[in-house]
Protein backbone atom coordinates (compact mmCIF):
# COMPACT_ATOMS: atom_id res chain seq x y z
CA UNK A 1 0.00 0.00 0.00
CA UNK A 2 1.47 3.38 -1.27
CA UNK A 3 2.09 6.44 1.33
CA UNK A 4 0.32 9.41 1.41
CA UNK A 5 2.33 12.15 -0.39
CA UNK A 6 3.69 14.85 1.63
CA UNK A 7 1.88 17.51 -0.17
CA UNK A 8 2.90 21.62 0.59
CA UNK A 9 -0.04 23.61 0.81
CA UNK A 10 -0.23 27.23 1.43
CA UNK A 11 -3.79 28.71 3.18
CA UNK A 12 -4.94 31.85 1.98
CA UNK A 13 -3.73 35.11 3.78
CA UNK A 14 -4.96 38.37 2.54
CA UNK A 15 -4.94 38.78 -0.91
CA UNK A 16 -2.06 36.81 -1.79
CA UNK A 17 -3.17 33.78 -3.11
CA UNK A 18 -1.14 34.68 -6.31
CA UNK A 19 1.94 33.97 -3.56
CA UNK A 20 0.34 31.14 -2.42
CA UNK A 21 -0.44 29.96 -5.89
CA UNK A 22 3.44 29.90 -6.84
CA UNK A 23 4.77 28.62 -3.79
CA UNK A 24 1.90 25.68 -3.74
CA UNK A 25 3.58 25.32 -7.67
CA UNK A 26 6.90 24.64 -6.72
CA UNK A 27 6.06 22.57 -3.21
CA UNK A 28 8.55 25.03 -1.17
CA UNK A 29 7.15 27.95 1.65
CA UNK A 30 9.88 30.04 0.29
CA UNK A 31 9.95 30.33 -2.69
CA UNK A 32 8.46 33.18 -3.70
CA UNK A 33 7.85 36.52 -1.08
CA UNK A 34 5.44 39.07 -0.64
CA UNK A 35 8.09 41.37 -0.69
CA UNK A 36 9.80 39.78 -3.57
CA UNK A 37 6.38 40.04 -5.48
CA UNK A 38 6.17 43.73 -4.32
CA UNK A 39 9.74 44.41 -6.15
CA UNK A 40 8.32 42.63 -9.36
CA UNK A 41 5.10 45.33 -9.36
CA UNK A 42 7.74 47.88 -8.64
CA UNK A 43 9.73 47.13 -11.96
CA UNK A 44 6.95 46.58 -14.18
CA UNK A 45 5.85 49.74 -13.25
CA UNK A 46 8.62 52.10 -11.38
CA UNK A 47 7.91 55.73 -10.41
CA UNK A 48 3.75 55.15 -10.20
CA UNK A 49 1.72 56.44 -7.22
CA UNK A 50 -0.67 53.68 -7.62
CA UNK A 51 0.91 50.21 -8.95
CA UNK A 52 -1.51 48.85 -11.59
CA UNK A 53 -0.06 45.24 -10.79
CA UNK A 54 -1.43 44.99 -7.34
CA UNK A 55 -3.87 46.56 -4.47
CA UNK A 56 -3.51 49.70 -3.73
CA UNK A 57 -3.76 48.71 0.05
CA UNK A 58 -0.96 46.88 -0.29
CA UNK A 59 -2.44 43.75 0.15
CA UNK A 60 -1.35 42.01 -1.93
CA UNK A 61 -4.22 41.14 -5.62
CA UNK A 62 -1.27 40.51 -7.73
CA UNK A 63 -2.52 40.66 -11.38
CA UNK A 64 -0.90 37.93 -14.25
CA UNK A 65 1.80 40.21 -15.13
CA UNK A 66 3.19 39.76 -12.06
CA UNK A 67 2.89 36.02 -12.12
CA UNK A 68 4.74 35.68 -15.04
CA UNK A 69 7.63 37.60 -14.33
CA UNK A 70 8.20 35.97 -11.03
CA UNK A 71 7.98 32.37 -12.90
CA UNK A 72 10.41 33.78 -15.48
CA UNK A 73 12.72 33.92 -12.44
CA UNK A 74 12.67 30.37 -11.80
CA UNK A 75 12.62 29.60 -15.66
CA UNK A 76 9.52 29.14 -16.28
CA UNK A 77 6.68 30.60 -18.29
CA UNK A 78 2.68 30.88 -17.84
CA UNK A 79 1.15 29.99 -21.31
CA UNK A 80 -2.31 31.29 -21.76
CA UNK A 81 -4.51 28.61 -22.96
CA UNK A 82 -7.15 29.43 -25.81
CA UNK A 83 -10.26 27.75 -24.20
CA UNK A 84 -11.48 27.51 -27.74
CA UNK A 85 -9.31 24.23 -27.75
CA UNK A 86 -9.85 20.85 -26.69
CA UNK A 87 -7.31 20.22 -22.82
CA UNK A 88 -7.06 16.69 -24.48
CA UNK A 89 -4.49 18.77 -26.88
CA UNK A 90 -1.93 19.25 -24.07
CA UNK A 91 0.96 17.04 -23.62
CA UNK A 92 1.15 16.85 -19.79
CA UNK A 93 4.72 15.17 -20.04
CA UNK A 94 6.04 18.16 -20.54
CA UNK A 95 3.93 20.79 -18.54
CA UNK A 96 4.87 21.99 -14.92
CA UNK A 97 1.35 22.49 -14.13
CA UNK A 98 -1.33 25.15 -14.34
CA UNK A 99 -2.28 27.97 -12.93
CA UNK A 100 -6.37 29.02 -12.81
CA UNK A 101 -7.51 32.12 -12.40
CA UNK A 102 -11.27 32.18 -10.93
CA UNK A 103 -13.77 34.39 -9.93
CA UNK A 104 -14.18 35.32 -6.16
CA UNK A 105 -16.64 37.25 -3.97
CA UNK A 106 -14.52 39.86 -1.62
CA UNK A 107 -15.68 39.93 2.16
CA UNK A 108 -14.68 42.22 4.71
CA UNK A 109 -14.81 39.84 8.15
CA UNK A 110 -17.85 37.69 7.95
CA UNK A 111 -19.49 40.80 5.30
CA UNK A 112 -19.92 40.16 1.56
CA UNK A 113 -19.39 43.18 -0.29
CA UNK A 114 -20.45 43.81 -3.71
CA UNK A 115 -17.22 43.69 -5.47
CA UNK A 116 -15.32 41.03 -7.80
CA UNK A 117 -11.96 39.67 -7.24
CA UNK A 118 -9.76 37.62 -9.14
CA UNK A 119 -8.23 34.41 -7.59
CA UNK A 120 -5.34 32.00 -8.57
CA UNK A 121 -5.22 28.78 -8.24
CA UNK A 122 -2.59 26.21 -8.65
CA UNK A 123 -2.75 22.41 -10.13
CA UNK A 124 -0.32 20.30 -10.54
CA UNK A 125 0.83 16.35 -10.20
CA UNK A 126 2.06 14.84 -7.34
CA UNK A 127 3.24 11.48 -7.31
CA UNK A 128 1.55 10.26 -10.01
CA UNK A 129 -1.79 12.50 -9.13
CA UNK A 130 -3.17 16.16 -10.03
CA UNK A 131 -4.61 17.92 -7.28
CA UNK A 132 -6.07 21.44 -6.90
CA UNK A 133 -4.01 23.41 -4.78
CA UNK A 134 -6.44 26.19 -3.90
CA UNK A 135 -5.24 28.54 -1.30
CA UNK A 136 -8.90 28.60 -0.18
CA UNK A 137 -9.63 25.04 0.25
CA UNK A 138 -8.59 23.47 3.99
CA UNK A 139 -6.54 20.51 2.56
CA UNK A 140 -5.45 19.81 -1.18
CA UNK A 141 -8.65 18.60 -3.59
CA UNK A 142 -7.63 14.82 -5.65
CA UNK A 143 -8.75 15.50 -8.95
CA UNK A 144 -7.09 12.03 -9.87
CA UNK A 145 -4.66 10.87 -13.20
CA UNK A 146 -4.30 12.47 -16.63
CA UNK A 147 -7.77 11.15 -17.82
CA UNK A 148 -9.52 12.83 -15.14
CA UNK A 149 -7.47 16.19 -14.80
CA UNK A 150 -8.40 16.68 -18.90
CA UNK A 151 -11.83 16.23 -17.86
CA UNK A 152 -11.72 18.84 -14.70
CA UNK A 153 -9.79 21.07 -17.12
CA UNK A 154 -12.65 20.39 -19.49
CA UNK A 155 -15.60 21.55 -17.13
CA UNK A 156 -13.87 24.62 -15.58
CA UNK A 157 -12.83 26.28 -19.03
CA UNK A 158 -16.93 25.92 -19.94
CA UNK A 159 -16.88 28.86 -17.43
CA UNK A 160 -16.46 32.11 -19.30
CA UNK A 161 -14.62 34.02 -16.38
CA UNK A 162 -12.59 31.26 -15.86
CA UNK A 163 -8.73 31.42 -17.32
CA UNK A 164 -6.22 28.88 -17.54
CA UNK A 165 -2.32 29.17 -17.75
CA UNK A 166 0.00 26.08 -18.69
CA UNK A 167 3.35 26.65 -16.67
CA UNK A 168 6.63 25.20 -18.43
CA UNK A 169 9.96 25.65 -18.67
CA UNK A 170 11.28 28.21 -20.93
CA UNK A 171 12.82 25.11 -22.96
CA UNK A 172 9.36 23.71 -23.87
CA UNK A 173 7.62 26.68 -24.47
CA UNK A 174 10.32 28.09 -27.15
CA UNK A 175 10.05 24.33 -28.67
CA UNK A 176 6.36 24.32 -28.37
CA UNK A 177 6.62 21.14 -26.51
CA UNK A 178 3.29 21.39 -24.42
CA UNK A 179 1.26 20.98 -27.21
CA UNK A 180 0.45 17.49 -29.13
CA UNK A 181 1.06 18.55 -32.89
CA UNK A 182 -1.59 16.19 -34.08
CA UNK A 183 -5.10 17.35 -34.27
CA UNK A 184 -7.90 15.30 -36.02
CA UNK A 185 -11.23 15.12 -36.54
CA UNK A 186 -13.84 12.37 -35.44
CA UNK A 187 -16.73 11.30 -37.58
CA UNK A 188 -18.93 14.33 -36.21
CA UNK A 189 -16.24 16.79 -37.27
CA UNK A 190 -15.36 17.12 -33.63
CA UNK A 191 -11.29 18.16 -33.34
CA UNK A 192 -9.68 15.55 -30.95
CA UNK A 193 -6.46 15.80 -30.23
CA UNK A 194 -3.59 12.70 -30.48
CA UNK A 195 -0.66 12.34 -28.47
CA UNK A 196 2.16 12.18 -30.83
CA UNK A 197 3.35 9.23 -29.60
CA UNK A 198 0.04 7.02 -29.73
CA UNK A 199 -0.62 5.03 -32.80
CA UNK A 200 -4.00 4.71 -34.35
CA UNK A 201 -5.11 1.20 -34.33
CA UNK A 202 -6.71 1.41 -38.05
CA UNK A 203 -7.60 4.09 -40.81
CA UNK A 204 -10.67 3.44 -40.29
CA UNK A 205 -11.23 3.53 -36.72
CA UNK A 206 -12.05 7.12 -34.74
CA UNK A 207 -9.14 8.57 -33.37
CA UNK A 208 -9.19 8.96 -29.31
CA UNK A 209 -6.54 9.97 -27.06
CA UNK A 210 -5.23 7.80 -24.44
CA UNK A 211 -4.63 9.22 -21.44
CA UNK A 212 -4.27 6.32 -18.99
CA UNK A 213 -0.72 5.92 -20.52
CA UNK A 214 0.68 9.20 -20.25
CA UNK A 215 0.19 8.56 -16.44
CA UNK A 216 3.47 7.67 -15.71
CA UNK A 217 5.04 10.04 -18.40
CA UNK A 218 4.01 12.81 -16.33
CA UNK A 219 6.95 14.57 -14.56
CA UNK A 220 7.23 16.59 -11.35
CA UNK A 221 8.22 19.95 -11.51
CA UNK A 222 11.58 20.08 -10.84
CA UNK A 223 12.35 16.98 -13.44
CA UNK A 224 11.78 19.11 -16.33
CA UNK A 225 14.35 21.61 -15.17
CA UNK A 226 12.23 24.64 -14.13
CA UNK A 227 13.92 25.30 -10.64
CA UNK A 228 17.21 23.96 -9.19
CA UNK A 229 16.50 20.62 -7.50
CA UNK A 230 17.97 22.12 -4.24
CA UNK A 231 15.00 24.24 -3.61
CA UNK A 232 12.63 21.35 -3.08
Amino acid sequence: MSSKPQIYHEKQVKELCALHALNNLFQTRNTFSKSELDTICSRLSPNVWINPHRSMLGLGNYDINVIMAALQKKGCEAIWFDKRKDPGCLDLSNICGFILNVPSDYKLGFVMLPLRRRHWITIRQIQGNFYNLDSKLDTPQLIGRSSDLIAYLKEQLECKEKELFVVVSQEVEEKQLWINQFILQDNGGHNVAIHKETPLESPDSSPTCDYNTRDAECLRLNEVNCVNSETF
